[in-house]
């Protein structure tokens, strides 16, 4: 996954008083223990762990990031370039190729079959179908996925065309994920969106034609200038577009957006939805998604009944599988050790085409912190079963977190007995700021990145 900069957890405390203002900061888990704690002399034990035979077991993933993007929006905080040309995308695509290349011969990567490949970005659209179609031939040469169980790729409608949906769709495409967020013309201009709804609306017969398997729409609660009126308005639309799954994002404001830095340099007029609006907002989505015949799979995520669609990228991650994330910035899962590649444009590039890994940092994980790891992340899912983590780690996760879970109980976030964990609704719309409370010690407070 592509890197994510100057981000601040949240006091674990926080659950109990709750900030009401949309503040500058991170409340958003994707891993665990958090990325400030990687370090470069810990790089050396990840390329140990890719020159060692694979656990057993254990599927692997492919995730590309593609960083390039029309526009950068206000509220973005992903690794993203929007002056590159043609040449700088050919060199880029180039190198990305490379790093495939480089792990496909690795002991913990060679022969085996990929359970998912995921193209994010950035905006993956962004480049052309002949840009493309030959990376993708020189990827699937390294390691192929004409037998993965998904292949997502992620798209801005305004980038799209009827020629380059069938490239996507040629190239093995499952999955599509279009970052419509919101269908007013004015949120969009006003957040920084390339795109706005003309374009969403062009986009969306060609997708139907091509019959992916999987249309998945994604929606954030909260943009700058969003009303009631108008978020009804774009909830009815995006049911009327008939995605086969909605995810929705409640908007953060880390550190280093457009937004958060206006904010922080005085500018007046920003006015940002608080979490209680937001919170509202999302579970009115998810009623109206749940009345219109979807069903919830995870405290983002409302998929069809009559299709139940999966997302194979996420429930592979969040149960610990090992990855491959490729591209600038981006984090990888390896036998346990976490890293992650160059940030810059240039450190990327220079040491691909020195037909070297670009890893900067790493971090070897315990038995503790993988089960805490994968228990945070499936608490996302709105319930876990307790003879997972019996089966995996032979550990009893209500007798090692059962002060936090009956302080949540209490709090009314959750329930549970001795085969489950399940969270509220009120325990659900706000699962990320929850998940701290179960961090060790050490790992509170501090810098997520």
């Amino acid at each position: 996954m592509a890197d994510t900069l100057n981000l601040i957890q949240p006091d674990p405390a926080t659950s109990q008083h709750e900030a009401k203002e949309t503040e500058i900061g991170s409340v958003f888990v994707s891993n665990y223990p958090p990325y400030s704690f990687w370090r470069a002399d810990a790089v050396q034990a990840a390329h140990d762990a890719l020159q060692a035979p694979p656990r057993p077991a254990y599927p692997l993933g492919l995730y590309l990031h593609i960083p390039f993007c029309r526009k950068r929006c206000k509220f973005c905080y992903f690794r993203v370039y929007t002056d590159k040309n043609s040449k700088d995308i050919q060199r880029y695509l180039d190198a990305l190729a490379q790093e495939v290349e480089i792990y496909s011969a690795l002991p913990a990567v060679q022969n085996r079959p990929l359970k998912f490949v995921y193209f994010g970005g950035g905006t993956p659209s962004y480049i052309s179908a002949m840009h493309l179609k030959a990376v993708a031939e020189r990827l699937q040469a390294a390691i192929p996925w004409s037998t993965a169980e998904e292949v997502t790729f992620e798209c801005e409608p305004g980038t799209l065309s009827e020629p380059k949906l069938e490239t996507i769709r040629e190239i093995g495409v499952t999955r599509l994920s279009l970052g419509i967020e919101n269908f007013s013309d004015y949120i969009l201009e006003e957040n920084g969106r390339a795109h706005l709804s003309e374009e969403i609306y062009r986009s969306l017969p060609w997708i139907k034609a091509l019959q992916f398997d999987q249309l998945n729409i994604d929606l954030i609660a909260g943009m700058v200038g969003e009303t009631w009126e108008n978020w009804r308005d774009c909830v009815q639309r995006t049911i009327e577009c008939d995605p086969d799954s909605v995810t929705i994002y409640q908007m953060e404001l880390p550190f280093n957006t457009v937004y958060s830095q206006d904010y922080l340099h005085g500018q007046n007029g920003l006015h940002f939805a608080d979490w209680e609006l937001k919170r509202d907002w999302h579970a009115y989505a998810f009623e109206q998604l749940a009345h219109a015949g979807y069903e919830f799979s995870s405290a983002y995520t409302m998929v069809k009944r009559s299709k139940h669609s999966q997302f194979v990228y996420r429930n592979s991650v969040w149960q610990g599988c090992d990855m491959l994330g490729t591209g600038v910035a981006s984090f990888s899962h390896m036998s346990g050790v976490h890293f992650q590649n160059a940030a810059s444009w240039n450190d990327y590039l220079s040491q691909l085409e020195a037909q070297k890994l670009p890893l900067t940092r790493a971090f070897v994980t315990n038995e503790k912190e993988r089960l805490t790891r994968e228990m945070i992340l499936q608490l996302k899912l709105g319930a876990i079963n307790t003879s997972y983590f019996k089966q995996k780690f032979n550990a009893n996760i209500i007798s090692e977190f059962g002060e936090v879970f009956s302080a949540l109980r209490q709090q009314g976030m959750l329930d549970y007995n001795q085969r489950e964990v399940r969270l509220t609704e009120k325990g659900l719309l706000r699962v990320d700021l929850l998940l701290h409370q179960f961090y060790e010690p050490k790992y509170r407070n501090a810098r997520y990145t």
